[in-house]
């Protein structure tokens, strides 16, 4: 940890803590959230950001806000005041597109996670006689598994001999670059699809996005990634790294609050090509048009012509409050700044007071870590689930995944170094 500080040199006191606090030049952002809290009145420890996010103040207003629309205007409220209906998720292009390193005509916020998977590889994966695997990790998070074996089985292709495993070596939790390597070498000119996580849920490990989609379509290969855990948490630069499509959710660290509405990148590349195949409807068919009510779909050409409905306005509300959160800390750079202060912070920490009774599995490398650390306990005896539960039971929220790890996300929009230092004591009471 290089010393932020001349206040204290010891990084184990509360002192260094409310030093790095106050030498953070983003720390008022916190001001702009809700904290959750305890029983006691005091504010939880919330890590638990990787999850759901905090609920942002000008969310709720913007929410708000659009309530009272509905309430004065009814339906004229596609049409009148600052935030017409009608084009409501045109207002989140550009934030969106710079939260994910795109152009504005390459994102769309719409559906949900999963379903814009789906209408992703109805595109993208259009398997041939020779090309017809698909390629995943093997600790993918189930609904993407779901959604990759059921698309296979849509196309009549038997499961086990066209999806592909990117699995850690025994005894290891992290991914290997060289396996993955070998597999598209001897696999590639059968491989249609490669859908991977631009974080993993599991162990925190960021992807190399722009060497793997590099690879991959050096072999023809089309290349797609899961962000749920990225967007929000890491710079993405989804568009100079030639990245055929993305998705991801908003709920986790872009704040907008459970099942809200997410999104999705096509390269532009791809956009402009109207005869693409895809599922379609109205709200992706041409705007100039779209009400005469015509049967000959237009799509529009961006990522706005694979949506299908008019979008729900009160999640793009919570969305737009958001955004212009982020907006507020300046953006992707500076909260990436931070991140990478916290978690060091945290990791210095857990050597510093617990050694090796707490083992980290995420990578200490900057360039492999987001704001997620997963944690498991490494003492004789002692279980990782309850070391969870003790966390709770002291006002920490964290977040438990089978088989056997504690996921901590200090987020910094509204963790702060203090949260960190106050984690890790009592993570220390509790063992």
């Amino acid at each position: 940890m290089t010393n932020e500080t001349t206040l204290d040199k010891n990084i184990t006191t509360l002192a260094f803590a409310k030093a790095l606090d106050a030498a953070d030049p983003i720390a008022n952002m916190r001001e702009h959230f809700s904290i959750p809290k305890q029983a006691s009145g005091e504010n939880e420890y919330y890590f638990t950001g990787n999850s759901l996010g905090l609920q942002p103040k000008l969310a709720r207003e913007a929410v708000i806000e659009l309530l009272d629309a509905w309430q004065q205007r009814g339906v004229k409220g596609h049409f009148e005041g600052d935030y017409p209906w009608m084009p409501y998720h045109e207002f989140l292009t550009e934030q969106a597109a710079e939260i994910v390193g795109a152009l504005p005509k390459e994102v769309v916020m719409m559906n949900s996670l999963t379903a814009n998977l789906h209408f992703m590889m109805a595109s993208f994966y259009q398997p041939t006689q020779q090309r017809s695997k698909i390629l995943i990790e093997d600790h993918a998070f189930p609904s993407d598994h779901y959604a990759v074996e059921s698309q296979l089985k849509h196309h009549n292709k038997n499961v086990d001999d066209n999806l592909l495993l990117w699995t850690p070596r025994a005894g290891e939790e992290l991914l290997n670059y060289d396996d993955l390597w070998q597999i598209i070498e001897q696999h590639g000119d059968e491989i249609a699809l490669i859908l991977l996580p631009g974080v993993q849920y599991y162990t925190g490990q960021v992807l190399d996005m722009k060497r793997i989609t590099e690879v991959a379509q050096a072999k023809g290969i089309k290349v797609g990634f899961d962000l749920a855990h990225a967007a929000g948490n890491i710079e993405l630069s989804l568009h100079d790294w030639q990245v055929d499509f993305a998705c991801w959710c908003s709920y986790k660290y872009l704040n907008s609050g459970a099942g809200s509405i997410a999104g999705c990148f096509v390269h532009q590349k791809h956009v402009e090509n109207t005869e693409l195949n895809r599922l379609a409807g109205w709200w992706g068919h041409d705007k100039s048009s779209r009400f005469k009510m015509e049967n000959t779909f237009k799509p529009i050409p961006s990522a706005e012509g694979w949506q299908l409905s008019n979008p729900p306005v009160l999640s793009l509300a919570a969305v737009r409050g958001s955004f212009d959160t982020i907006k507020l800390a300046g953006g992707m750079k500076p909260l990436r700044e931070k991140s990478l202060k916290l978690s060091q912070y945290l990791i210095d920490l857990i050597a510093a007071e617990l050694g090796s009774k707490i083992r980290i599995i995420t990578p200490l490398e900057n360039s492999q870590r987001g704001c997620q650390l997963s944690l498991m306990v490494n003492v004789t005896g002692l279980d990782g689930k309850a070391m969870y539960n003790a966390l709770e039971e002291n006002g920490v929220t964290t977040d438990w995944r089978e088989p056997n790890v504690i996921r901590v996300a200090p987020v910094p929009l509204y963790n702060s170094f203090q949260d960190v230092y106050h984690f890790v004591r009592i993570l220390k009471e509790c063992i």
